[in-house]
């Protein structure tokens, strides 16, 4: 007669986000406490198994603990020296802008960061003053059509000076403030709206399980004119294979990717 099988412990550490898949560096650390738990009892013989689960966790959280101190390092010293060596372009722009139509310098936004955390985001002021409002009556006219995220090569409601800044990516540079305050990194996904968040499917949330950057992967492989999927899928694959090295080759690819400006508008 079959003996019914036994079932399973239940995981003592389910998925804190379901977003994450296992190989996502939290997750494995949740993983190998599941499979101790699962299979490692309390017999004599079983001391060896955790003995090597300890040390796989132990590794695992140095190696990702110091990597993130590195990322973290970095960020603050290229975004504090960026802030003191453009602090000239800063006053230009914000001269420049204030002097054409005597509107707001900046453009506040709220951003979705890492985990779904809102932040304020700021932008140096490209459009008209009254740009959000505007937006509604202009999707119909939006170059992305999956229609989570709006872009638009001949949107009416950008300023003369807003086209140059917006060109050479200066309005972006405001958002160095943010690396600093920790809420964004110099390389990361770049952070949706809220608005858009809320169209995600399931997989698309993956974008949320690290800070979002200055810049990324479709950033430096065409900006705009990389489609939402296709952003998802280089954002996907950053987020899987993201060391300090490919930071450091994504912030080279920058400069030359804003000279030749395309995908920017």
């Amino acid at each position: 007669m079959a003996v019914a099988e036994a079932p399973r412990p239940e995981s003592r550490h389910p998925s804190r986000h379901p977003g994450l898949t296992p190989r996502s560096a939290p997750h494995r650390i949740d993983l190998l406490e599941d499979l101790y738990a699962r299979y490692g009892g309390g017999s004599e013989g079983n001391f060896r198994m955790k003995w090597k689960y300890l040390r796989k966790k132990f590794l695992w959280k140095f190696v990702i603990g110091g990597s993130n101190f590195v990322k973290r390092f970095i960020d603050v010293v290229v975004a504090a020296t960026m802030i003191v060596a453009l602090f000239p372009v800063f006053l230009l722009v914000a001269l420049a802008i204030r002097l054409t139509d005597h509107g707001p310098i900046l453009f506040w936004q709220s951003r979705v960061g890492q985990w779904g955390r809102e932040f304020p985001f700021p932008k140096f002021r490209s459009m008209v003053t009254n740009a959000e409002a505007l937006k509604d009556k202009l999707l119909a006219a939006n170059d992305h059509k999956n229609g989570i995220t709006f872009k638009m090569k001949k949107d009416p409601r950008i300023t003369w000076i807003g086209r140059i800044i917006r060109k050479a990516s200066i309005d972006e540079l405001p958002q160095l403030w943010c690396v600093l305050r920790g809420d964004m990194s110099l390389v990361g996904p770049r952070p949706p709206v809220p608005r858009e968040v809320a169209l995600y499917s399931l997989s698309d949330r993956r974008r949320l399980d690290v800070k979002p950057g200055l810049t990324c992967i479709w950033q430096v492989s065409g900006r705009g004119d990389i489609p939402f999927p296709q952003q998802v899928e280089l954002d996907v694959q950053y987020i899987e294979s993201q060391s300090v090295w490919l930071d450091i080759v994504l912030l080279l690819k920058t400069a030359p990717a804003i000279l030749i400006g395309k995908g920017a508008y």
